[in-house]
């Protein structure tokens, strides 16, 4: 195993601080988290990477964890989360780095990719497939997207306090829910309705499903060290990410329908929606993503792919990393 054991840092960025945790020397790999997660969802990447030749570093994104939270919503644009990744591989002394991320970690990575091609030499994304900016204004069309009786969640999530007031009495009861939901292994039946649609004047929790049991990728243990940090930070900040969309739509403007053009990467899972639902993004990979180095849709896996199924992930980064990084 490696000598080197995990070290957690704060570190300062124009825009306040950022905590990370980081295993290995050599190359630079950020690591970034989504929604509604930690730095702790890389723990089964960290010692691998480490281990394989890399520094392997992941942090708490901004409103998560250690890192700083501001207040204003704006604060949570895309370009603010950018700018903190630039800042973070700065901090570290680094010139350059490779960025996976997971979820909207994906998103993120991609952006920072996107936008600083100077800083992110490549670029891995999780569950989450790349899609350029483009087509209308997303609240707009997130809004089709519901029915009449019901909304997406990502417009259920718009309003400040409403999810807040549902799910900080019981952030653990709340995580386990979501985080059981969309796992392979416990996630509710086909007829079950979608946990992505919430019922006017109703509670996403609603669509949960018996609780009776953790995926099997989370121990209650691991359960603890998510529901101790958003017990401590509360939910507005990661919530924040989402009530930016049309912001970062206007931000984006510049980069509508571009391509990402880095050595990619992409892993995803065939029962997770952010990948199934987003086919035709994958589709157009050749145009959107014409760097891309492999791509891969693991049988029978939710939406934590580097959780729900670390042996086959960590490969894959693995082998990713050695195609462009000579040892």
């Amino acid at each position: 195993m490696s000598h080197h054991a995990p070290h957690h840092r704060l570190v300062d960025v124009p825009g306040g601080r950022i905590h990370l945790v980081e295993q290995g020397t050599g190359p630079l790999v950020l690591l970034v988290h989504g929604f509604p997660e930690s730095w702790y969802s890389w723990r089964h990447q960290l010692p691998v990477l480490a281990e394989a030749g890399f520094r392997a570093v992941a942090i708490d994104v901004r409103g998560y964890g250690r890192s700083s939270k501001p207040r204003e919503v704006d604060a949570y644009r895309m370009l603010a989360h950018v700018a903190d990744n630039v800042g973070v591989v700065r901090a570290l002394g680094a010139e350059t780095a490779t960025i996976v991320g997971h979820d909207w970690g994906s998103a993120i990575a991609a952006n920072s990719a996107l936008l600083r091609p100077d800083v992110f030499t490549a670029v891995g994304l999780l569950s989450v497939p790349y899609a350029p900016r483009g087509g209308p204004r997303p609240t707009d069309a997130f809004a089709m997207i519901g029915g009449g009786d019901e909304e997406f969640y990502v417009s259920y999530f718009q309003e400040e306090g409403t999810a807040e007031a549902e799910i900080e009495p019981d952030v653990r009861g709340w995580l386990a829910g979501f985080y059981a939901g969309l796992s392979a292994d416990t996630m509710p039946s086909p007829d079950h309705p979608s946990l992505h649609f919430v019922a006017r004047g109703g509670r996403m929790s609603d669509r949960f499903g018996p609780a009776s049991r953790l995926p099997s990728w989370l121990a209650e243990a691991d359960l603890d060290v998510y529901a101790g940090e958003f017990e401590r930070t509360g939910m507005t900040g990661a919530l924040n990410r989402y009530r930016n969309v049309d912001r970062d739509w206007e931000d984006l403007a510049p980069w509508d329908g571009a391509p990402i053009t880095q050595p990619s990467l992409f892993i995803g899972g065939d029962q997770d929606a952010s990948t199934t639902w987003l086919a035709d993004a994958i589709k157009a990979y050749p145009r959107t993503l014409p760097g891309l180095v492999s791509s891969h849709i693991l049988e029978g896996c939710g939406h934590w792919v580097q959780q729900e199924r670390a042996f086959e992930v960590n490969r894959l980064l693995v082998e990713w990393l050695r195609a462009f990084h000579v040892a």
